[in-house]
């Protein structure tokens, strides 16, 4: 569902959520450290404890954290599992 979302999602391409990290890619990358920091403690950026903690640390919502988290690693990092 999230996939279909971010392939077929014309409004999300133009988000606020996605533009915040299109505009501003240092918060891009601090979004990527903090996923690599959770890879490393062998948890996924799409665990329920990484959303939560990209949410609670950027204001969002878990729905809008996974999407961010997974634009953010399309993106910037595709190194992060």
């Amino acid at each position: 569902m999230l996939l279909a979302a971010l392939a077929g999602g014309q409004a999300l391409a133009n988000s606020p959520l996605l533009d915040s990290v299109k505009r501003n890619p240092q918060r891009a990358r601090a979004i990527c450290s903090e996923l690599k920091e959770l890879n490393a403690k062998g948890l996924s950026y799409t665990s329920p404890q990484a959303v939560a903690q990209v949410g609670a640390q950027q204001g969002l919502n878990n729905t809008d954290a996974e999407i961010l988290s997974t634009y953010v690693v399309g993106l910037y990092c595709p190194d992060v599992r």
